[in-house]
């Protein structure tokens, strides 16, 4: 028995050395493992950066992040994830050798782009329009051309009075306001004016009776340029089903363009504006004449001039 003891007393402690010496081998070739990978993909890169690879990620970052803003109120965006999906059981159907799979996503790949062109050529128009359009100058207001605050102010004024009024009788309006997007397509669609802007006018334009009240009225360079233009209808399938006609086409005309679009509800006289396809809802005189500042007025002063004329305004304090 003694002699059956000291035999497992020395199995057991070559066991432990075995292992021991095992668990420090492996140890040490998962930190050499370690220490050729960090060395091969991050140390050897790194130091091996120069200026031109900086400037370089740093544009292809500038890139990247433009393409998402561009897709990610759209339907491009759906599709970017059905894409990546795509992808990734392409990938599994190779590596687990699934012949029937890798077959159809072979001859899928071959025509995908074509399709995804032709399918989605009404995003990919509105994405190169926007970069396009984009003001490099950071000019984005009526106004901007000659820092005429005084004018800004009273063009304001007339549509948000025009807009209140509306409302308050429930006469349906659209209003556009043109920003850096030139809207001449959109224009020619309709009847041109180039009149001063006033209350007066827009009520009338859009009096139910008259023969223009069905269209927008486009407002360009502190002008009513244009009544009764149509507008292109928004595509997205996520607005409010009780919305109409009137503010889907304001939606999909801020889709297009940096354009402001001012809404009056026809049937609820909520007064809403779209921006950057967008909508906003539930304003009045004052509400609205504080947001027309902030979209409209140069950078320097949009956070403090609504405040100054808002309170100058008699006709805000009443509303």
């Amino acid at each position: 028995m003694e002699i059956a003891r000291r035999i497992i007393a020395a199995a057991q402690t070559d066991i432990i050395k075995i292992t021991e010496e095992y668990t420090l081998l492996t140890l040490e070739r998962i930190t050499d493992a370690l220490k050729q990978f960090f060395t091969t993909y991050l140390i050897t890169p790194v130091t091996g950066i120069g200026v031109k690879d900086v400037i370089d990620i740093l544009l292809l970052s500038l890139v990247l992040y433009f393409v998402y803003r561009l897709i990610r109120d759209s339907r491009a965006w759906k599709l970017l994830v059905g894409l990546c999906v795509l992808f990734i059981v392409s990938i599994l159907a190779k590596t687990f050798e699934m012949n029937a799979l890798s077959f159809i996503f072979g001859n899928v790949q071959q025509i995908g782009i074509l399709a995804i062109l032709v399918l989605f050529q009404p995003e990919f128009r509105m994405a190169l329009e926007r970069v396009g359009e984009t003001p490099i100058t950071g000019i984005r207001n009526i106004a901007a051309e000659t820092g005429d605050l005084a004018t800004l102010g009273a063009e304001i004024n007339a549509i948000c009075t025009a807009a209140n009024d509306l409302s308050r009788e429930r006469v349906g309006a659209l209003i556009v306001i043109e920003r850096s997007s030139k809207l001449s397509e959109y224009i020619k669609s309709g009847v041109y004016l180039d009149a001063a802007i006033s209350p007066h006018l827009l009520r009338n334009l859009f009096f139910n009776k008259a023969p223009l009240h069905d269209g927008a009225v486009i407002i360009r360079e502190r002008r009513v340029c244009a009544a009764g233009c149509f507008l292109p209808l928004s595509t997205k399938q996520d607005i409010n089903k009780d919305l109409g006609t009137r503010h889907r086409a304001a939606i999909g005309m801020t889709e297009v363009s940096d354009a402001v679009v001012i809404i009056v509800s026809e049937e609820t006289g909520t007064i809403s504006v779209s921006v950057d396809g967008n909508l906003e809802r539930g304003f009045n005189y004052a509400s609205l004449k504080q947001r027309l500042y902030e979209l409209l007025a140069p950078q320097s002063t949009s956070d403090t001039e609504p405040l100054e004329h808002i309170k100058k305004s008699k006709r805000g304090k009443s509303e």
